[in-house]
């Protein structure tokens, strides 16, 4: 006999959420993610009437979700996206991109196209072979997310926007917790919460609205949107496996095993260190000697420059050209 919803009892059952013990439909399903968004923001006041939010978008399930759910809770001509090739051989494919490019003009958001080789002056793959070349043994994973970040908040600022969204899902939340309850960072784990104020005046304030959805959760909201799913897996995904790569087939094993585990672990963090990320201080970073962007005091350079150095990339380019800035302020894009 076919299971009815749940929620409304009147359309037929499509997706069930274990951690809940509850049978929805898709009309249900979708709305429950957007509510759950929408009171995630709220409670922890992530974005005001006037924020101009830069929306970080990779062309995965993810992004496409936060896209999706932020132009519906905020006005659209305050987001903006930012999506950035990495230059890994076959995953960055151009159709993927044009395809992100048309969802988020259906939704009135534009999308900005730029690169790691626009910003350093090589792709993540060049990175990559000069740093093998010279036997440091530092995962891919570490050049990208660095660089990732680092460019997000440079175009962030550079245009004026007032926080960052980026599409961290609940598997990715509660994997941080756990990497730096092992690593012993207290730091880390304070600067994860949502209170937590910026570390330095140069960095953007990040937000997370999609902290308390399972990934699961995001690729069912985006497969019954009608989203059409990257047909390509990053190449370095399995190549020198980091901590929170293992930390994730754990945490990954043990909700199959109790369900809700993740949201219970990532609600206790919040409500045990709400108050110590209330009390921290911003702006405590120094800045780097070479690119003038933030780093821990004490240090002369930033970590993405003492890298890059030890790959033999002494003079990265860390701008992009006048002429592209100008059309970017101007509200032109172009995929390259």
């Amino acid at each position: 006999m076919m299971r009815l919803c749940d929620a409304c009892g009147a359309r037929p059952a499509v997706i069930y959420q274990h951690q809940m013990h509850r049978a929805l439909c898709r009309e249900c399903f979708m709305e429950d993610i957007a509510s759950r968004v929408k009171r995630e923001v709220q409670r922890w006041r992530m974005i005001e009437e006037a924020d101009k939010v830069l929306l970080a978008i990779s062309g995965g399930k993810d992004s496409f979700v936060l896209l999706d759910v932020l132009s519906r809770i905020h006005r659209p001509s305050k987001l903006i996206g930012l999506s950035i090739i990495e230059g890994i051989p076959g995953y960055n494919r151009k159709e993927d991109i044009i395809k992100m490019r048309e969802y988020a003009r259906e939704r009135g958001v534009d999308l900005l196209i730029t690169s790691i080789r626009e910003y350093v002056g090589l792709s993540l793959d060049e990175i990559v072979r000069r740093a093998r070349s010279r036997g440091v043994g530092v995962s891919p994973c570490t050049y990208c997310g660095m660089l990732r970040r680092r460019i997000i908040n440079f175009y962030a600022r550079m245009l004026g926007a007032t926080k960052v969204a980026t599409a961290h899902n609940l598997d990715d939340e509660a994997q941080t917790v756990v990497v730096n309850i092992l690593r012993g960072d207290v730091i880390g784990l304070m600067r994860a919460h949502p209170l937590a104020p910026p570390a330095s005046k140069r960095l953007v304030q990040r937000i997370k609205p999609l902290r308390k959805v399972y990934e699961w959760e995001n690729a069912a909201y985006a497969y019954y949107s009608g989203f059409k799913f990257q047909e390509v897996e990053c190449t370095y995904i399995n190549l020198a496996p980091t901590l929170r790569a293992r930390i994730r087939r754990a945490l990954q094993r043990m909700e199959r095993e109790r369900p809700g585990i993740l949201l219970n672990l990532l609600e206790m963090i919040d409500d045990l260190i709400e108050d110590l990320a209330l009390s921290s201080e911003g702006d405590v970073l120094g800045l780097c000697e070479l690119c003038g962007e933030p780093t821990t005091i004490g240090r002369r350079y930033c970590k993405i420059c003492e890298l890059l150095g030890k790959a033999g990339i002494v003079n990265p380019v860390y701008r992009i050209p006048s002429s592209r800035t100008q059309n970017l302020l101007g509200g032109n894009t172009s995929i390259e």
